[in-house]
């Protein structure tokens, strides 16, 4: 009997993992299924850019891993039971099981609503296609003077909140941020911020949290009313409670407890990449929720698994955050390094020649995705036991 490896989620850490695992894992020992809800990968670093009328190429996951020897299950996960190393699934065939022997849990994050009365019902996102599609129609039947309003002044929020502005420079776009609006940048990068904002017409409103979103407004903590037509919520993200109701040992953000091969700290058939991941970085702090981080983790997840299960010594890949190149709209950018303790350097790099920099990173992430096995060593390496023998011996 082969050894079962299923992957849940086709995100960035997800997909590049499963191709990973193709490639260097020998098909007579392995057997490996990919679980996505949709159809296409998410190149959810564009999804701002699909919100405001641009054309994003689509990838069809079946594209993807033809050829590769990865199976591709069309399914939601519903359930997991890491005691008996089975999924529960739905989807077009309908309710099912999955049995494995190593598992790699991907299944990202979506938007987290904090509580805040409205939101779900209200408020609009670009963590999802189809919630960007949404945003994409909303703001499409906005006339001149409509009013946006973007809550989060992260990196989601800044890319959607210039993105629109530059798309659609008749609407009124406002930004309502909980402290001083790009603190965390260095300070040459924060006057470049603010110009950009100012260059766009963007209204920000600092020191401002939004307890509540209703129709056409948003009420802020101070009891003010901000005028939103469309309310874009990006304050932060959650991961799904299926691994803390599957009894995996879990972190106060309901993310997987991983050791430094990403490997859970309960179950250690179980692995996990990505923004679902409690991984701690070189310098001692949790990775943040972002695409630099999938591609740590999964790099490091994929390495421990090949190398537990061939009988090699466990590699570490580096875990360093460091920085981030945010895009403010389609001719301008700004990449900010940051040190070991993720404070922002003094230099930055900011303009066309930064947005320049951004694309390439985006094209490269993409194509990488799409051709997800190319450039790893040769498919040879067989399994150091018999296959039936190997979940055991990796749960040992």
């Amino acid at each position: 009997m082969k050894h079962r490896i299923v992957v849940l989620g086709a995100g960035y850490a997800g997909a590049f993992a499963a191709g990973n695992l193709a490639r260097r894992l020998s098909p007579a020992d392995t057997e490996i299924t990919v679980v996505n809800a949709v159809p296409d990968f998410v190149e959810r670093m564009r999804l701002h850019q699909l919100a405001t009328g641009q054309d994003v190429a689509v990838r069809k996951l079946a594209d993807v891993f033809a050829g590769t020897g990865v199976r591709l299950r069309l399914a939601r996960v519903t359930g997991l039971d890491p005691e008996r190393r089975t999924v529960a699934v739905t989807g077009e065939d309908g309710d099912g099981a999955l049995v494995y022997d190593t598992l790699l849990y991907a299944l990202g994050s979506s938007v987290a609503h904090h509580g805040v009365p409205g939101v779900a019902e209200y408020a609009f996102d670009v963590t999802g296609r189809s919630s960007a599609l949404r945003l994409r129609e909303r703001l499409a039947g906005l006339g001149r003077g409509g009013t946006v309003l973007v809550v989060g002044e992260g990196l989601t929020g800044i890319e959607t909140a210039t993105e629109v502005a530059e798309a659609r420079p008749d609407l009124s776009v406002a930004v309502a941020a909980r402290g001083e609006h790009g603190a965390w940048l260095s300070p040459k990068a924060r006057r470049h911020l603010r110009q950009t904002f100012d260059r766009l017409g963007i209204t920000v409103h600092e020191h401002t949290g939004v307890e509540a979103v209703e129709p056409t407004r948003a009420i802020a903590a101070d009891g003010r009313s901000l005028p939103a037509e469309v309310t874009v919520w990006s304050a932060g993200f959650a991961v799904h409670p299926i691994a803390a109701a599957g009894g995996l040992e879990v972190a106060g953000t309901g993310q997987i407890v991983v050791d430094r091969t990403m490997r859970s700290v309960s179950h250690p058939d179980v692995y996990a990449a990505g923004d679902c991941a409690y991984a701690i970085g070189e310098n001692g702090r949790p990775l943040p929720m972002s695409c630099a981080s999938a591609g740590f983790t999964n790099m490091q997840a994929t390495a421990a698994i090949i190398a537990r299960l061939t009988g090699g010594e466990v590699p570490t890949t580096g875990l360093k955050y460091y920085g981030n190149h945010i895009s403010l709209g389609r001719r301008d950018a700004i990449v900010q390094m940051v040190d070991g303790d993720v404070r922002s350097k003094s230099w930055y790099l900011g303009g066309r020649t930064a947005a320049w920099l951004k694309a390439g990173v985006l094209k490269g992430a993409g194509w990488g995705i799409a051709h997800p096995t190319f450039g790893m060593p040769k498919r040879k390496r067989r399994l150091a036991t018999a296959p039936d023998r190997v979940g055991a011996r990796a749960a040992a």
